[in-house]
């Protein structure tokens, strides 16, 4: 799962092979096929959940320490450590899986969906921690998703943080508000 998930977000979901898989993780042939009876498929499901639970994890981390801004620090400093480890070849596994979804294969967008909607809950979970209204709190955790994607996104084109690093200094602004504004 994890080689799938590391090789979706340079290559696609399309781009991407139970070859190219199996000679990424090093595991024997017969074993993608007996872990993954469902194909491609059911391999991306599982990548697409390991990836969205992996970084909600981090996030997770962060807020249990009670600091909204840190949280959003850290979810930003997890893209911008992929992009530039990658040299700019590596995106998020889950908008790329996103992105390429069809309609034979709606578990795909199903994952996605879930993958995102628990980044969106462990931030929102952070800013009601620190005073946000659920409502705000919602609000805000999907712009900081949405605004972290599309920066990394802007990142991987112009190979450079710049985009990243203006989205953070703006969330950050928000996040802050978020917590003023009266509950």
């Amino acid at each position: 799962m994890r080689s799938a998930a590391y090789l979706f977000r340079e290559r696609g979901y399309s781009g991407t092979g139970f070859r190219d898989v199996i000679a990424h993780s090093g595991a024997p042939r017969g074993s993608i096929y007996h872990h993954f009876p469902g194909g491609k498929v059911q391999l991306a499901v599982e990548a697409v959940r390991y990836a969205g639970d992996f970084v909600a994890a981090g996030t997770e981390s962060t807020i249990r320490e009670g600091d909204p801004v840190a949280a959003v620090h850290a979810f930003v400093g997890w893209w911008r450590r992929v992009l530039t480890k990658s040299e700019f070849q590596a995106g998020c596994p889950i908008a790329a899986v996103t992105v390429e979804s069809h309609e034979e294969a709606p578990q795909l967008a199903e994952a996605a969906a879930a993958a995102f909607a628990r980044w969106k809950e462990a931030l929102a979970t952070g800013l009601m921690a620190g005073g946000c209204s659920p409502e705000r709190a919602a609000g805000v955790s999907t712009l900081i998703v949405a605004a972290v994607e599309g920066a990394t996104i802007l990142c991987r084109a112009a190979h450079d943080t710049s985009a990243l690093d203006q989205v953070a200094v703006e969330l950050e602004l928000v996040v802050e508000s978020a917590l003023k504004a009266p509950g």
